[in-house]
């Protein structure tokens, strides 16, 4: 029986069908927490230093713009995916949302998470990169799968 599950979302299509696994197709006796990692798209939003370029400091306002959108994008998500999680069967209690900015890797990052709340279960969907991204960069999914230890992964397609 699984206790504790992660389950690693993005707020991409592949992401619900990993949320929809969880709430469909594993028994609602455990606690569940959405995880997101937000990319750090402008961290230097709250800067402000001579070192930055001209173009980033005349477009600082759009950028920190680009980064609240991210945010409240990602709420939205959560809120869906949190939904799904109720409605199969999860009480709304043992449901936790947590959205953390990338410190190392959202890969490391996941896995960090895995780790120190100790989770039994971390379940993520597969990214739909196309075979050329992929060969060259990697998938998030692919990375967790390859670094794990201690913990079960499920990775939805």
């Amino acid at each position: 029986m699984t206790k504790k599950i992660l389950v690693a979302v993005d707020e991409s299509k592949n992401s619900m069908k990993a949320v929809k696994y969880v709430a469909n197709g594993i028994q609602p006796t455990g606690k569940v927490t959405l995880f997101g990692v937000l990319p750090d798209l402008t961290a230097a939003c709250g800067l402000d230093s001579p070192t930055l370029t001209p173009l980033f400091n005349r477009n600082r306002t759009a950028f920190c713009a680009i980064e609240d959108a991210k945010k409240d994008h990602v709420k939205d998500f959560m809120d869906k995916a949190k939904t799904a999680l109720v409605e199969g069967g999860f009480p709304s209690k043992n449901v936790t949302v947590k959205i953390r900015k990338k410190k190392t890797g959202i890969a490391r990052d996941i896995l960090k998470e895995a780790q120190h709340g100790k989770y039994d279960t971390l379940v993520i969907g597969r990214r739909g990169l196309s075979g050329i991204k992929q060969f060259l960069f990697g998938s998030v999914s692919n990375k967790v799968v390859h670094l794990a230890r201690n913990v079960s992964v499920i990775v939805v397609d």
